[in-house]
């Protein structure tokens, strides 16, 4: 499989905080409408967790907020796979501006099975699909907050 397509998003005038700029939730908000584009490009759609009962949660995040993000900007998302595991996925996502990185996202997602409430492997063609496009890490990733 070739590399994630990018996710676009206009920032909203109601995401726009009383000092002008994006407010903090809404760059996570953009960052999981990102990662639902992802589980759209590696099989795990809506299709895929009505029929199954299963889909990823997101265990643990780090966000970066580099550039403050002013009304009615585009928003370009691009994903990467950092590692990939039987039931676990590590996601990277830089939000760029007109091509300066704003912020990035790194999360750790667990494949989860609904109905028995605990974490299940992933299906052999979506685990392919993940190992397939499994990066190098960019420098920032793994950091701990300093």
């Amino acid at each position: 499989m070739t590399a994630l397509g990018q996710f676009r998003q206009r920032v909203r005038p109601e995401w726009i905080d009383y000092n002008g700029h994006l407010s903090e939730a809404y760059y996570v908000l953009v960052f999981g409408f990102a990662t639902d584009a992802v589980m759209d490009q590696v099989g795990l759609d809506e299709a895929y967790r009505s029929g199954t009962g299963c889909s990823l949660y997101t265990v643990e995040a780090h966000v970066r907020y580099l550039r403050e993000v002013g009304p009615d900007a585009e928003l370009v998302i691009t994903s990467r796979v950092l590692g990939a595991g039987a039931k676990k996925v590590r996601l990277c996502h830089e939000m760029s501006v007109n091509g300066t990185v704003v912020a990035t996202e790194e999360i750790m997602a667990l494949h989860v099975d609904q109905a028995q409430g605990g974490t299940s492997p992933f299906p052999a063609a979506v685990a392919e699909r993940l190992a397939s496009l499994v990066e190098a890490p960019p420098e920032y990733a793994g950091r701990a907050i300093g």
